[in-house]
């Protein structure tokens, strides 16, 4: 304690009947040591929630329909566990969605593959079938699969051209010699979905996507033969994932190997 007073340069207790009593000078010093100690205590807590992926900002792309079907339990389940993290969803274009990433404008994302792009790091996630969305008075609905031969010269609903799960849909047709007969063209399962429930025409979609716009008036055949849609993780290859990023990844990997393991 002499050492001490020594060294600030003046008295910080004095002795009364035997007792040790702060001086003015001390209780003024002891003030701004609490303060000080708590900044130390609240940087070692900030510290472990960065540590434990309890704190930031996380910042994705996804398709539209990806968010509003499978991504919206991960997300949610993500968020109960790390309370004071703060999500931006954010959806675009596929190829707008790889340059965001690619350039780090957003941690992560998730793209259909097949998928190239030189910037990005792909780590595959998910599988899904391809079903007929048909509407419950439609005189296919009591079928137990479709073909492109039961499908001859019915009015179809299909997203739009250019897509590689679409190309894949067109060759089965054309190897089976069966002319499409395309009502109606969209860019969302959403709408796909809608318009097929309201008998406009059977829509050709994504099963994991459609599967919350099945009730009672719109239900899902499987399609044959099948046609697999395949979901990936993408990161920027220009820089390792982050500790909330990789906290999420694996949050993502383990709830969709446990919908894998339950589809199989």
């Amino acid at each position: 304690m002499a050492l001490l007073e020594e060294n600030i340069g003046f008295q910080l207790f004095y002795r009364e009947k035997g007792r040790l009593i702060p001086t003015d000078e001390a209780l003024t010093l002891i003030k701004e040591v609490d303060l000080t100690l708590m900044s130390v205590d609240r940087i070692s807590l900030l510290a472990n929630n960065i540590f434990n992926s309890n704190l930031g900002q996380l910042r994705l792309v996804a398709p539209n329909s990806f968010i509003a079907g499978p991504l919206a339990n991960v997300v949610t389940d993500f968020l109960k566990q790390h309370p004071n993290v703060k999500i931006s969803l954010d959806t675009h274009s596929p190829t707008r969605a790889r340059e965001i990433v690619a350039h780090r404008s957003a941690d992560c994302g998730f793209i259909q593959l097949p998928e190239n792009h030189p910037g990005l790091i792909c780590q595959h996630l998910i599988s899904s079938n391809t079903v007929c969305a048909v509407s419950s008075e439609h005189k296919l609905a009591k079928h137990k699969g479709l073909t492109s031969k039961d499908l001859a010269g019915e009015d179809l609903i299909l997203l739009g051209q250019g897509r590689y799960s679409r190309l894949q849909i067109e060759n089965v047709f054309l190897r089976d010699k069966i002319p499409m007969k395309v009502r109606l063209e969209t860019h969302t399962v959403a709408i796909a979905c809608t318009f097929a429930k309201r008998n406009i025409g059977i829509a050709i979609v994504n099963e994991m996507l459609a599967k919350q716009y099945a009730n009672e008036g719109l239900v899902l055949i499987p399609f044959s033969p099948k046609i697999v849609h395949e979901y990936a993780f993408i990161t920027s290859a220009h820089s390792p994932m982050n500790r909330l990023t990789e906290a999420f990844y694996k949050h993502c990997k383990m709830y969709f190997d446990n919908m894998n393991n339950n589809q199989g």
